[in-house]
């Protein structure tokens, strides 16, 4: 792997990613690495690793990587950023073919006290999914260019701000300072975009809107909550149902774990299907639960916690030719 091929093929990783020279010396790290360690990507080439690891013991294993010629993992080394934080990764560390190493660095979230089995499962999942998000909005770009006929490279255009959104969901995710990004919402701005990608799927549903078009806007990640809808409308789906009804209204008196919302707005997903199995209702927005082979049990779970995470929360009725999760916000949060 070599200077100008080795960056052209690393910058646009989303994993932090170092080449470093016989001295230990950086000569290149690319835009994800120099974001997370508060520095210039110019300001970082010539510093020496050492600036950058904490640990003797970490430095060595670098050193002993170089002269043995050998894979080396550091397991939450501490890392020193350029603003003076210091920063907990894991490190793979590889000979590159110049003679030098390959640094890679994946960031670990800050410990804190209250850390659900979910939220890590997520950050674990997160972190897979990065790298192969970068490679999508690679592939997205050079089909978006080569591409003949507007509706094609809208598609692709389509494509591409998908892995954008779900590249910052993931780095929210790993990175416990990307808190979420709360702003207004317009709900049904997301509900016309939910709609788009799903008449992009391969056998898109039938689509009805049931719109209060005099309900404000809610307060929330617009990101987070979109996510939200797109779990919920592919879940009706893959669950059966061949028509999808988005509905909007305002509720009042809604029990919010040991809240009461004196206002919220709902918003219900509803499907035609032959409804959510008897066996699996009392469990179903519990990780790791599905109802299919193939499934996850990942996207009921992490929608329930996106939505308490609003002060709001996620419900499910079903019978057989109905089933319905509403998703309720509070509109008092609205500033």
């Amino acid at each position: 792997m070599r200077g100008n091929a080795a960056s052209s093929g690393l910058e646009q990783l989303a994993t932090g990613v170092a080449l470093v020279d016989a001295e230990l010396r950086v000569r290149w790290v690319n835009a994800a690495l120099a974001e997370l360690l508060g520095s210039g990507m110019r300001s970082a080439v010539g510093q020496p690793l050492a600036l950058w690891l904490c640990s003797p013991d970490d430095l060595a294993q670098a050193q002993r990587a170089l002269d043995e010629s050998r894979f080396v993992q550091l397991r939450e080394a501490a890392l020193s950023a350029f603003d003076e934080r210091t920063l907990k990764a894991d490190l793979a560390i590889q000979p590159a073919d110049d003679g030098g190493l390959l640094v890679e660095v994946h960031a670990l979230a800050a410990s804190a006290p209250a850390v659900s089995p979910l939220s890590a499962t997520l950050r674990g999942f997160a972190h897979e999914v990065k790298n192969p998000l970068a490679g999508l909005r690679g592939a997205a770009q050079l089909l978006q260019r080569r591409v003949d006929g507007v509706e094609l490279q809208a598609l692709a255009g389509l494509i591409i701000d998908e892995a954008d959104r779900l590249a910052a969901l993931a780095n929210r995710l790993l990175h416990r300072d990307g808190a979420a990004r709360l702003g207004t919402v317009n709900i049904h701005e997301l509900l016309d975009r939910l709609a788009e990608l799903m008449r992009a799927e391969p056998t898109p549903p039938r689509l009805r809107h049931d719109y209060d078009p005099s309900l404000p806007d809610v307060w929330g990640d617009a990101d987070q909550l979109q996510q939200v809808l797109l779990n919920l409308a592919r879940n009706a789906v893959e669950a059966g149902g061949r028509t999808l009804t988005l509905r909007t209204r305002a509720e009042h008196g809604v029990r919010a774990g040991a809240r009461v919302l004196r206002c919220a707005l709902r918003v219900d997903v509803v499907d035609d299907g032959p409804g959510v199995p008897a066996e699996l209702r009392d469990t179903l927005f519990e990780p790791l639960v599905s109802g299919r082979v193939d499934g996850t049990g990942l996207g009921l779970a992490l929608s329930r916690e996106i939505a308490r995470e609003h002060g709001g929360e996620l419900c499910c009725s079903s019978h057989p030719g109905e089933t319905v999760f509403s998703l309720y916000l509070p509109l008092e949060h609205a500033p």
